[in-house]
């Protein structure tokens, strides 16, 4: 049997320019000591937290005053401070640059297109600083946005931290319900919201949700244009103005920034709730751009002035992870509506002609182009294309396979894996290492990643809890109305003492990479056996008739089932023979006990706004019992098609 190889390894040359290496040699010679390896970088980076933690600030020019004591009460998880005498203003951090050269490129669909400099960026900053302090807000009074991913969100959201205020977004296709469900728990001081959008060739209209949702929140509502009426809008609204006449009064002056503490509460992020009204996840100032730095700068080799693109909503955390990218001096790459509008070229168009050094994306994205039939290898320049990442659920060996194939040979394609609940990653790409088909290269500086499992026990070489278990600075600050920490403590801290954990079900691999086989909470237990859907997935969805999967465990007969649904494309129709093939294909790709004991086919699969599947929802539609809030969902028709369904009687 021939030994399988790395899709791709870094060049001695490459790994001795990475500026992961220069900071490892940095570190070493700091610390006095030498580093043989990564793995031994790593291994100091959580032995001794705190000093590599400062290393991350000094190395990374953070401005600001970092303080005496580094960390206190690092043994516990919930009691930890990073720097806790730190003064920063994120905002300062961001705004890294000035002059003329891009800070933010943008596009929306092929009706707008936007370049903003470092100047530009300032100057509206300054401009909105002025309009919100004019307004009364101040350090910790929440912002809330139902916007689009545009320039001018980026601007908003840098005045509000530029004052300590807390930022809160979504994107605009979120439903009435859906935006109050989170930004009614939050109580902002101010709303913002775009007069329209374009998805998929199509203008959409929100006046009537922007009008009733700022009824609900009963405070002032700011109006941004874009592809709409704006003025039309902000007239409906008693107090309302749009975004050029909130900033009229004042030109710009220099930004005053104020200096806030290490943990002073920057970003309120929303679990997905799909199980409930979404929790409220309060992310620090310090923490958040730390940890930001960190992931870009070394794990992602993120220099001044490169195109650094993720396909992202204001919905979705990797919107608030792309922003970090000015702290770096990075040109943000912004792109707002559909990826496959006119076609499935648009983004590598757009990655051609501005030349990106960082692509990011979603799985599900790198699957559609793949069974879409583009090769953007053969019909891009994606020669200034150097590393590209994926995440929003696993991304099997065969979308791995096809990067190499069909979009670049000579790419550092990086799976990576962490969440809005630490608005950061815990495992991710590593330019000092190979990358091997299928397996995310492993865990980050500064996290102490581990798989466990039920007992508590690490484990290598099976599947398991992923877990953390020594606190870092990236961990939520709060839940927002959870004065005594309870939701926070369940949430992670239940399942064992003083350990986080995550949620995902993960082993490690023989290169020391990990695997993620899906959420725990959606893991199948046939005959008491987990198994991760993720695994299912890897082997159905390459079949050609098969556009997209969803698997659940349904109880019946004293255990569970497994139960397959399919969406296929248009010319096909399940029937026994293609029944057949998949159970086949999942019987030899994946085990015996992976096979399903039902697949059905279903007309739509529901997901998130951000694009993830919703396999607890279904399996509450097939048990009969009530989802809590199908407005988290993108499409929450499609629970209706898993209801009383015949083939699950028997």
């Amino acid at each position: 049997m021939q030994q399988e190889m790395p899709l791709w390894t870094p060049s001695d040359a490459q790994i001795k320019q990475s500026p992961m290496y220069r900071f490892m040699q940095w570190c070493g010679a700091r610390a006095g000591r030498e580093f043989a390896d990564y793995d031994a970088f790593h291994q100091w980076s959580i032995d001794d937290r705190a000093a590599f933690w400062s290393a991350v600030w000094d190395y990374c020019g953070v401005k600001g005053e970092k303080g005496e004591r580094l960390l206190e009460n690092g043994d516990v998880m919930l009691e930890a401070r990073f720097f806790p005498d730190a003064r920063l203003n994120f905002a300062e951090n961001l705004l890294a640059l000035s002059g003329d050269d891009d800070a933010m490129i943008f596009r929306g669909e092929d009706q707008a297109e936007d370049r903003w400099s470092w100047d530009r960026l300032r100057h509206a900053v300054s401009r909105l600083q002025q309009a919100f302090r004019a307004m009364g807000i101040e350090k910790g009074d929440r912002i809330a946005a139902m916007v689009p991913n545009m320039p001018e969100t980026v601007a908003l959201m840098l005045a509000a931290a530029s004052i300590g205020a807390i930022w809160s977004s979504c994107s605009p296709d979120f439903g009435e319900q859906g935006v109050l469900d989170r930004f009614g728990q939050i109580e902002p001081k101010l709303f913002l919201a775009v007069d329209g959008y374009w998805y998929n060739g199509k203008r959409q209209d929100v006046a009537d949700k922007v009008k009733a949702v700022s009824g609900k929140l009963g405070v002032p509502l700011v109006v941004i244009a874009y592809a709409g009426d704006a003025p039309a809008i902000a007239e409906a609204v008693p107090g309302a103005k749009t975004l050029a006449d909130f900033v009229a009064p004042y030109e710009a002056v220099e930004i005053d920034f104020e200096p806030l503490p290490f943990s002073h509460p920057l970003y309120i992020l929303f679990s997905s709730g799909t199980t409930g009204v979404p929790k409220c996840i309060v992310h620090s100032a310090g923490g958040t751009l730390l940890q930001h730095l960190k992931e870009q700068r070394f794990h992602c080799g993120l220099e001044k002035g490169e195109r650094f693109f993720y396909f992202t909503t204001c919905g979705w955390m990797m919107w608030n992870w792309l922003v970090s990218g000015l702290a770096s001096g990075a040109t943000l790459c912004l792109y707002d509506g559909s990826p496959f509008h006119p076609d499935g070229n648009v983004l590598f168009d757009y990655a051609a002609e501005e030349q990106f050094a960082f692509f990011g994306t979603s799985a599900k994205y790198i699957d559609a182009v793949r069974k879409g039939g583009f090769t953007p290898k053969t019909t891009h320049d994606l020669s200034s294309l150097r590393m590209m990442t994926s995440t929003g659920s696993p991304l099997s060996p065969e979308g791995f396979s096809f990067v190499y194939e069909g979009i670049k040979s000579d790419i550092h394609l990086a799976s990576i894996s962490g969440g809005t609940d630490i608005v950061s990653c815990f495992v991710l790409g590593n330019p000092l290492k190979p990358v091997w088909r299928g397996e995310i290269q492993g865990p980050g500086l500064g996290l102490a990643i581990d798989v466990w499992d039920d007992e508590g026990r690490p484990v290598r070489g099976e599947k398991g809890e992923l877990v953390c278990t020594k606190a870092f600075p990236s961990m939520p600050i709060m839940f927002w109305n959870d004065p005594d920490g309870a939701k926070y403590r369940a949430a992670y801290f239940e399942r064992f003492d003083n350990v986080w954990c995550h949620g995902d079900f993960a082993e490690w691999t023989a290169h020391d990479g990990i695997v993620i086989h899906g959420r725990s909470d959606a893991t199948l237990n046939p005959g008491g056996v987990r198994i991760g859907t993720a695994e299912i997935y890897n082997q159905v969805e390459q079949m050609e008739e098969v556009l997209e999967a969803l698997c659940i465990g349904q109880d019946w007969d004293d255990d569970v089932r497994v139960v397959l649904f399919v969406r296929l494309t248009a010319e096909r129709t399940l029937d026994d023979d293609l029944v057949k093939a998949i159970k086949t294909r999942i019987r030899t790709g994946a085990s015996p006990r992976h096979v399903p004991a039902k697949v059905i086919q279903v007309a739509d699969i529901p997901r998130t706004k951000s694009g993830k599947i919703v396999e607890l929802a279904v399996r509450d539609v097939v048990h009969g019992r009530v989802v809590k809030n199908k407005e988290a969902l993108a499409n929450p028709e499609a629970l209706d098609l898993f209801a009383g369904l015949d083939e699950l009687k028997a």
